[in-house]
């Protein structure tokens, strides 16, 4: 079905036509008056200036037009040249109904459906996910669910970190603490274990003692690069202890990002990318893309109107070993191979925008991705303490990412107990799910690119702009409705029909559902999240100020009732289906 706003626009287009004016000053806009009027439109002034008329002239004939609209309750202009418009009650109940019984909320069905890779993972192997991730997993599983929302296929690939001197280093050090193993026996023929002779815990360990005394002694360094070349020249015992990394770390991972219901459709690393490596730089060098400069092979990526300058793109150094450039073209290769998407959206830190610069250039400079194929990047800004600093541990660490959630667990628990309505295994259980939303939209909740303070105090709060505000909400309204159906023997809400608003309260919470799909639409187009989380504190917003207006549960009248229960029901959907966009969901009580 068409957005609201959509056919307002189709009526002021034909009053402003039938004024003999063109239709292209006939836009519309939600007032940003909300105390004046719910919709306006401004085109008589950029009007007058073409039809020589002072803009109100304009503007009152433009109403005289509309004033016998029925889907206005009333149309007027203001000086110097506003239109100003109220829709009827019934024309918005009528909206709402069509929402609720044409399928997902009236969102037109998507004919051109793209096929979208984001890639929002990032995490390294044989390290633990620590607070730096946070941010790239919650916002891109979002992103990811919006386009899904909205018909897309969307693949969310990991893109671990699983290659490289890191691989050496480990490999080294687990030489130095268990020689005795048959990985280390270059006579050794038979079948390596399929078990791993580590731990999780032990291989978080041995990486930073191999990365530190790499640092201190030049030997072991020596080794760990050698070990490192063994590795990617396809050594046999070295890459079957390179699988036991992955395994090992794969496992731990996904239980983690799990904690985060975040979940990854490819579970790729830099290693997929080695295959495509030679024969892309070759290709590369032949066709006069890339060159040589200083000993290392380069790309040209400045453009003639670059406010500032912009280095070559390197994808192989002058000792020819390769960097993150070389790799993440050479994963292009392979997604155009696999996939070839339509749109490639990358979630890092904002301080990786010049790499993408460079690694989007290239692409598009040696074609690997045909004109049209999107390639953004969306470059999150950092999560601080009250301090104004990067968040730390108390003892001045980075976090580890289940220690951060164990500590807002604990902080929404404590909530939960002093209330004492909920305690014991329900008070854990419930916590759990409180304090993934306090988490996620503490996050979504500002606008990505920007650095935020992560509050416990405040994102834990039940009150105010925060995720267990909305979910309690949602389970306010949950308790409404199962009270209604233990009182009344009708229990089919699908079937109730929605009345026009009898009060401005409820109107205001018609009028906010009814921009649900807009929402979603622009929130994705612009890779915006916390568009979606301003509209949710909005719907949750207007249904409070109308709970308290009226005694929903008490109203004498069964068709006022009904259609109460009707709204309030669609509320609990909407705020459901964006809430889950969001990544987390509302819990049966609180």
């Amino acid at each position: 079905m068409k957005k609201m706003i959509e056919l307002i626009g189709d009526e002021l287009v034909r009053a402003f036509e039938q004024c003999s004016y063109d239709s292209k000053y006939a836009k519309v806009s939600i007032s940003n008056r909300p105390d004046l009027c719910e919709y306006q439109c401004n085109g008589a002034m950029a009007c007058a200036k073409e039809y020589r008329k002072a803009p109100i002239v304009i503007a009152q004939e433009v109403v005289e037009v509309l004033k016998d609209n029925d889907i206005f309750d009333a149309v007027e202009a203001v000086a110097p040249g506003f239109i100003n418009m109220k829709l009827s009650g019934k024309f918005v109940s009528d909206y709402i109904e069509g929402m609720r019984t044409s399928g997902k909320f009236g969102m037109e069905e998507n004919k051109n459906p793209q096929t979208i890779i984001v890639d929002y993972g990032g995490a390294n192997v044989a390290k633990p996910l620590h607070i730096g991730h946070l941010r790239s997993a919650i916002i891109g599983e979002c992103v990811k669910r919006m386009g899904r929302f909205l018909g897309n296929k969307v693949i969310g690939d990991v893109h671990l970190g699983d290659w490289g001197l890191q691989m050496g280093l480990i490999i080294e050090e687990l030489r130095c603490r268990k020689p005795e193993l048959s990985y280390f026996d270059e006579s050794f023929t038979g079948e390596y274990p399929k078990e791993a002779p580590f731990t999780i815990s032990e291989l978080e360990e041995i990486y930073p003692a191999a990365s530190k005394k790499a640092k201190e002694n030049e030997e072991f360094a020596k080794k760990a690069h050698e070990a490192t070349l063994k590795l990617q020249s396809g050594d046999r015992a070295f890459t079957a202890i390179w699988k036991h990394i992955i395994a090992v770390s794969v496992a731990d991972l996904k239980v983690n990002y799990g904690n985060l219901n975040v979940e990854f459709d490819l579970w790729k690393g830099e290693s997929d990318a080695q295959p495509y490596i030679e024969d892309m730089i070759n290709d590369m060098i032949a066709k006069g893309y890339a060159y040589e400069s200083q000993g290392a092979t380069v790309i040209d990526v400045s453009l003639p109107d670059d406010k500032k300058e912009i280095p070559p793109c390197i994808i192989r150094k002058s000792d020819g070993a390769a960097l993150y450039a070389t790799s993440d073209l050479a994963t292009i290769i392979e997604r155009e191979k696999l996939y070839s998407p339509d749109r490639y959206i990358y979630l890092t830190d904002k301080r990786q925008e010049l790499h993408f610069v460079q690694v989007f250039r290239a692409a598009r400079k040696t074609k690997l991705v045909k004109e049209s194929t999107s390639l953004e990047h969306l470059g999150f800004g950092t999560m601080n303490g009250k301090d104004g600093q990067p968040f730390k541990t108390r003892s001045g660490g980075v976090m580890r990412l289940e220690y951060l959630i164990k500590e807002v667990n604990d902080a929404v628990k404590a909530r939960l107990e002093e209330s004492g309505k909920i305690v014991g295994q329900e008070a854990e259980d419930t916590a759990r799910i409180i304090g993934l939303a306090a988490i996620k939209y503490g996050d979504l909740s500002n606008q990505a690119s920007k650095d935020y303070v992560f509050d416990i105090d405040r994102f834990t709060s039940f009150e105010g702009n925060t995720g267990p505000y909305i979910l309690y909400t949602i389970v306010r309204i949950k308790s409404i409705l199962a009270k209604f159906s233990q009182e009344n023997s009708m229990s089919d809400i699908g079937g109730f029909k929605l009345l026009p608003a009898a009060t401005a309260e409820e109107k205001r919470l018609m009028l906010t559902l009814l921009k649900f799909v807009d929402v979603m639409e622009n929130a994705f187009a612009e890779i915006a999240p916390h568009k979606i989380c301003q509209f949710v504190y909005e719907v949750t917003d207007a249904f409070s100020t109308f709970y308290n207006s009226v005694k929903i549960l008490s109203e004498e009248d069964t068709a006022r009732k009904q259609s109460y229960i009707a709204l309030i029901s669609y509320t609990k959907e909407i705020l459901e289906a964006a809430i889950d966009v969001l990544g987390f969901e509302a819990p049966e009580r609180m």
